[in-house]
């Protein structure tokens, strides 16, 4: 299993780490926002400042083949081995590409998760999921490929914007989701617009133990680590379709939306409390906004949802909820159910 360090000294943190790590070349990987904003604060550590340095594009429509490709050719061109090390330091987007290309280079090298968003400390960093977008699909490429250490330091939180923030918060909503009822109402009733930073830290340490634990008992997703996937196959459909028609939205927005429909779906099918559902409902509809499709689109979205990994033969696969922190996995829902969902998520908060 990997290590999570939440830290609260990054250049001894890191420095401690690479002292107990044994690798003959070390590298870091950024993305060209990550790189002018967060390299910074690693920079001045000794053994990253000899580290070979690779940049690529921004975002998540560049988390492709094409950026993969520049990753295996820089780390090829410049004597990277199979005892090399890999530090990916960025948002979910870079630790997923990064994480592929440490799985795949001379069929395996050594990485290390330095995440700079909310979103990647709480998700995409933890957990050993890598990949990358393929054919117009999320993450339809990858592998279960476990950095060794992944390190938290909230210093990079405090440089996100509203979204990227809210962005990785619809992931501790989940979390709390699929926890208990004192992990969800920490979330929900936290003061996003006024942010206490340390309350934050405690709330995000909270969050990422949850998701350990799930992937430490089933780190393969074979049974409870598909309670992770709440909210994602509806909401992964959202992010896909947003891309396909350029209106992209961010990764945890469409997630927030995914959870609402896919808990009115757990409400119909397994007896989730109307009360918390409408409770999650509020803190969602009053900090997620610019639901982006019509009914026009519904189709569309269905199709999405049929292309999910998780799905086995023609069924669309959820993971619902009986009440808070109580899991039940592997369900369907008619096609009729699911678009009455959607119609639910845009009559409840007003889109």
């Amino acid at each position: 299993m990997q290590k999570v360090i939440k830290s609260e000294n990054l250049d001894r943190d890191l420095t401690y780490i690479l002292d107990n790590l044994s690798y003959d070349k070390l590298f870091i990987l950024t993305d060209e926002n990550t790189e002018k904003l967060c390299y910074p604060f690693v920079a001045q550590n000794e053994k990253i400042a000899n580290a070979g340095k690779i940049i690529i594009k921004a975002g998540d429509d560049n988390k492709n083949i094409n950026a993969l490709a520049e990753i295996w050719s820089y780390l090829s061109a410049n004597g990277a081995t199979r005892h090399s090390l890999l530090i990916n330091l960025g948002g979910g987007m870079l630790t997923d590409i990064g994480g592929f290309a440490a799985a795949t280079f001379k069929r395996g090298i050594k990485c290390i998760n330095i995440p700079t968003t909310l979103l990647g400390a709480v998700d995409a960093a933890v957990g050993g999921k890598t990949g990358i977008n393929f054919d117009g699909l999320k993450n339809e490429v990858g592998a279960f490929a476990p950095a060794e250490t992944v390190l938290i330091d909230s210093v990079f939180f405090k440089s996100l914007d509203e979204s990227n923030f809210l962005s990785g918060y619809a992931e501790m909503i989940k979390h709390g989701l699929i926890d208990s009822d004192e992990q969800w109402l920490a979330t929900i009733s936290f003061d996003v617009e006024e942010i206490d930073y340390e309350k934050l830290k405690q709330l995000v340490v909270d969050s990422v133990g949850v998701k350990e634990r799930i992937v430490e008992e089933d780190p393969f997703e074979h049974g409870i680590r598909k309670a992770l996937n709440l909210g994602h196959t509806i909401g992964h459909a959202f992010e896909s379709l947003s891309y396909k028609i350029n209106k992209p939205i961010p990764h945890g927005y469409a997630v927030a939306w995914g959870i609402i429909c896919e808990l009115y779906l757990s409400q119909k099918y397994c007896g989730f409390p109307k009360e918390k559902l409408y409770k999650t409902i509020h803190f969602i509809r009053s900090n997620y906004y610019g639901f982006p499709f019509d009914c026009d689109h519904y189709d569309s979205l269905y199709e999405y949802m049929k292309h999910d990994k998780k799905n086995e033969s023609d069924t669309v696969n959820f993971t619902f909820l009986s009440d808070v922190g109580q899991v039940v996995i592997n369900q369907t829902a008619t096609k009729e159910d699911i678009l009455d969902s959607i119609d639910f998520l845009r009559e409840s908060v007003g889109l």
